[in-house]
């Protein structure tokens, strides 16, 4: 338990690099523990996504709201992003 929240158990991948970088602070005293130290970078995360969130819809609302779809697909040529494929069955 952290902070007398309940807490699940789960497995994650990672890097070997990362998992020594991890383990070397542990061994510095920089971080208490892996776990510690990964609950604390999942926060961060989460609170950055959080905050990239409210900037979105802060600069939506000062310009004019969400991208119509002609802009939508501006952006996505613009950007790369390859068009969905339709699923097979689809009309």
């Amino acid at each position: 338990m952290v902070n007398g929240m309940a807490s699940t158990k789960i497995t994650i991948t990672l890097d070997d690099d990362q998992v020594q970088q991890v383990r070397n602070l542990v061994n510095a005293g920089r971080a208490a523990s892996v776990s510690g130290f990964v609950q604390h970078a999942v926060g961060v995360a989460l609170d950055d996504v959080a905050g990239w969130g409210a900037m979105l819809a802060q600069a939506l609302d000062e310009s004019g709201g969400p991208m119509s779809v002609d802009e939508r697909a501006w952006a996505d040529k613009a950007l790369g992003v390859p068009k969905p494929r339709k699923r097979a069955g689809a009309a």
